[in-house]
């Protein structure tokens, strides 16, 4: 690696080290309802949806009816998007003509974008109007990365409270973490992205002259506010079929490091957060580290695979796939904080990787992305293992297992095996129909194990919401959008149930105070 590659992955780690705890502190007084940094600016505008839409904010919701209000608005959401996907031709902000999504196609991209998955089997410039990029996906983008927040939320609660039926209010957190979290660190984003060169306008294509003297179609659109919140709500979709490798929406080595600190900063920053509203920051203090421990080993591995010499096409840290404009060590360092986190967005090909560091970003999928993670699910699927590893090493010493004082039994452990269970056995049962079912295998573009990666990837993608792809693999078919679509659900709500699910067993409990027999 040059020097400069060097620099770039020390001051990448050192920012976010420092950006982290300081936002953590500022999501801690956000949810405890306490005043901080924009309570007098947007309080005006919390209040208004309270009272646009008839939400008592002191009103307390069960796990059951918490969970209740979560799927039933998901549900909806997934409509609304759907319909205006198939819909496009007749809504205005269309200056491209762009006709209605095919229905199945459009059930897949609804899907997708309501479980934060942001799977496109489509090139945006073509397929989506603007109406639909603005009032469909970037409102998902939103609105998914608000509910994962709010899951987490409800887990938390649980191990803050003790003998309660109520873990919090849906339609609280949700409306906290858009309006003071994610609203504004997203117009932030957009104003600096503007400044680098991202564009943001309501133009039709351009006809340009290229220097060959033919013409070409150059896509314009309101890039820099979906780019923003893609990026901060670890959703990933691009704007443009070439996602993050395309100059409109990343287009100099600055906006390359804002994007890539603004896929990990909120997930970062949320053990912090959980530190403080559990009352015990040195929890919070342990889960960072493991998750930074995991990000800089894979990081790492991934850098010596490509940077190694490779035989196959004689060179070392070849650019094959790679984005030129950023080099090797940027495009890898972007492939790896994508797939630590649910993000999915790219600016390299993923399929030119390494075998290794192919391995290292399917790996941290696999993991259930909780390197990180994505926003809220990284640190709700973290605590999932913590309460596993505290049962397993409780029963191996005697010891009642307890984590945060509350006693971990029967309950907590079949919720928390069908969190981490089920997007395995989703991954893994759809890869394989794919892999025996003609109509899997006619999308391949590779044949043997190369083909095999390809497919699995895809569905470890879907099932962990992460949303990139290994290419070579047309996923426009009506096989693989509705098995793709299904397996994204199930890896949005199998985990996501269960979580909210532990938080309700856990505040019904007592707290019990530390003591000798504490493990």
């Amino acid at each position: 690696m040059s020097q400069g590659d060097v620099i770039q992955l020390i001051v990448f780690l050192v920012v976010l080290l420092s950006a982290a705890p300081l936002l953590g502190g500022y999501i801690y007084r956000v949810y405890e309802g306490r005043r901080h940094g924009l309570s007098g600016a947007l309080g005006w505008l919390e209040r208004s949806v309270y009272s646009l839409l008839r939400i008592d904010p002191q009103a307390e919701l069960t796990w059951k009816e918490y969970c209740g209000s979560l799927l039933v608005f998901n549900a909806l959401g997934l409509a609304v998007l759907f319909v205006i996907l198939i819909a496009q031709r007749w809504l205005p902000l269309n200056p491209a003509k762009i006709g209605g999504m095919e229905p199945l196609l459009a059930l897949n991209t609804a899907i997708s974008f309501v479980t934060n998955t942001n799977w496109q089997a489509y090139a945006g410039e073509t397929a989506v109007s603007y109406f639909s990029q603005m009032a469909g996906l970037t409102v998902q983008n939103f609105l998914s990365a608000a509910t994962g927040l709010a899951a987490m939320l409800a887990m938390i609660r649980g191990f803050t409270r003790q003998q309660s039926k109520a873990v919090g209010n849906f339609w609280v957190d949700l409306t906290r973490s858009v309006v003071y979290i994610l609203l504004p660190l997203s117009l932030l984003l957009s104003l600096m992205l503007v400044g680098q060169g991202v564009i943001q306008n309501f133009h039709p294509p351009v006809t340009a002259i290229t220097l060959e003297g033919g013409t070409q179609q150059l896509p314009m659109g309101p890039v820099a506010s979906q780019e923003a919140i893609k990026q901060l709500g670890t959703n990933g979709g691009g704007f443009f079929g070439a996602n993050s490798a395309h100059p409109f929406e990343n287009p100099t080595p600055l906006s390359n490091f804002l994007e890539l600190l603004a896929i990990l900063l909120i997930p970062a920053s949320l053990p912090f957060a959980f530190g403080r509203m559990a009352g015990q920051r040195k929890q919070g203090y342990v889960l960072f580290a493991v998750m930074l421990l995991l990000f800089v080993a894979g990081l790492g591995v991934s850098l010596w695979s490509e940077f190694s010499y490779n035989r196959s096409l004689g060179v070392a840290a070849p650019c094959e796939g790679k984005e030129v404009r950023f080099g090797t060590a940027g495009s890898v360092l972007w492939s790896t904080a994508t797939t630590a986190a649910s993000n999915g967005s790219v600016n390299a090909m993923h399929d030119s990787l390494s075998p290794l560091a192919g391995l290292v970003a399917m790996l941290n999928m696999m993991v259930g992305e909780v390197v990180f993670g994505g926003v809220g699910c990284g640190l709700y699927g973290m605590i999932v293992f913590a309460l596993i590893a505290v049962f397993i090493a409780g029963l191996m010493v005697g010891r009642t297992p307890e984590y945060l004082g509350k006693k971990i039994e029967a309950r907590e452990m079949v919720y928390s095996l069908l969190a981490i269970l089920g997007p395995s056995v989703a991954m893994l049962l759809f890869a394989a129909i794919a892999c025996i079912t003609p109509a899997g295998l006619a999308s391949l573009a590779n044949s043997g194990p190369h083909g095999l990666s390809e497919i699995l990837y895809a569905f470890v993608s879907a099932a962990a919401n992460n949303g990139s792809a290994f290419a070579g693999l047309n996923a426009n078919t009506p096989f693989y959008n509705i098995l793709l679509g299904f397996t994204m659900l199930v890896g949005r709500f199998i985990v996501l149930v269960p979580v909210i699910a532990i938080g309700g067993s856990l505040a019904a409990k007592k707290i019990t105070p530390e003591s000798a027999g504490t493990m």
